[in-house]
């Protein structure tokens, strides 16, 4: 069954950038509307099932809830802009170093990474260079956009192990429904500030929207936030690794996207990199009472 799941998530986030690209929306009004449609859907689920729960959260629970709410807020506010800028081959691959920051995170919290890890964050890193190189290149939006792939791969590290915690006490419905609360309220303040039009959208626009919502959202980061209970941060992460090549594929499929063969190199070294990373860490499994 966690098989059959990793498949669907992967399948889901692997949509994500080129909808998201494909969509003739601003890119912050997309990722508001991804998270508050989802909370549309979680919340009568919530309020049947979960209302126990919920009632009986505790300041840590809140707490972490907030806190990943905040990390998946940056996420989606700077991976959805890199879309817009660069193409979805480029931002996929620059924001699947998030298995590297995760790698990076667990030595701050006091674990050891071998020296195999640090060579293939090297190698990784070397992969950001090439299409940061190649994207300079070509214009200054696709390296503005690079950068924010980078920041989105770092808060989408954060808000992974982050989740990981929450979900050791939480269940899947639960912790979903406050995160992207959380998420949905701070995306619609930096829309209301920023002057972001949230509404007077086209058909195929808001078909967009709702794609992106039901295929990334509901079946891609709420499949990966029932995940975190069984697999670690890093096997997630590592899992997603298979957007990277899916949704390049699909770019070019959807979008006639193509890039050069510059970003392509890039990506090979990013996959090879964060594959050592990963392989040479033993995953865990975190035992909850009810995965919902």
């Amino acid at each position: 069954m966690n098989v059959l799941l990793a498949t669907v998530a992967v399948l889901g986030v692997s949509l994500s950038g080129p909808l998201v690209a494909g969509t003739q929306a601003p890119a912050l009004a997309i990722a508001f509307w991804r998270n508050a449609l989802a909370e549309v859907v979680l919340l009568p689920v919530a309020a049947t099932r979960n209302r126990r729960e919920l009632r009986s959260l505790t300041r840590a629970d809140v707490r972490t809830c907030v806190l990943a709410g905040v990390a998946l807020a940056v996420h989606f506010a700077t991976w959805v802009s890199a879309l817009k800028l660069t193409s979805v081959a480029a931002a996929t691959a620059l924001v699947s170093m998030q298995v590297g920051w995760v790698a990076l995170i667990g030595r701050l919290r006091g674990t050891r990474i071998p020296l195999t890890v640090v060579l293939g964050l090297l190698i990784s890193f070397g992969g950001v260079l090439v299409i940061t190189g190649v994207d300079l290149a070509l214009s200054r939006d696709a390296l503005v956009g690079d950068l924010l792939a980078v920041v989105g791969g770092l808060s989408a590290a954060i808000y992974t192990v982050t989740g990981a915690r929450a979900r050791e006490t939480l269940t899947t419905t639960s912790y979903t429904l406050l995160c992207y609360g959380v998420c949905a309220v701070l995306l619609l303040v930096a829309c209301l500030v920023g002057g972001v039009p949230l509404t007077g959208f086209g058909a195929g626009a808001w078909a967009g929207i709702i794609a992106v919502t039901v295929t990334a959202q509901l079946l891609g980061h709420s499949v990966i936030n029932h995940l975190l209970a069984v697999m670690s941060p890093m096997l997630v992460s590592l899992l997603l690794l298979l957007e990277v090549p899916g949704a390049a594929l699909l770019a070019a499929a959807l979008l006639g996207q193509a890039p050069g063969m510059g970003v392509y190199v890039g990506l090979g070294l990013i996959l090879a990199g964060l594959a050592v990373v990963v392989t040479r860490r033993p995953p865990r499994r975190t035992d909850v009472p009810d995965s919902d």
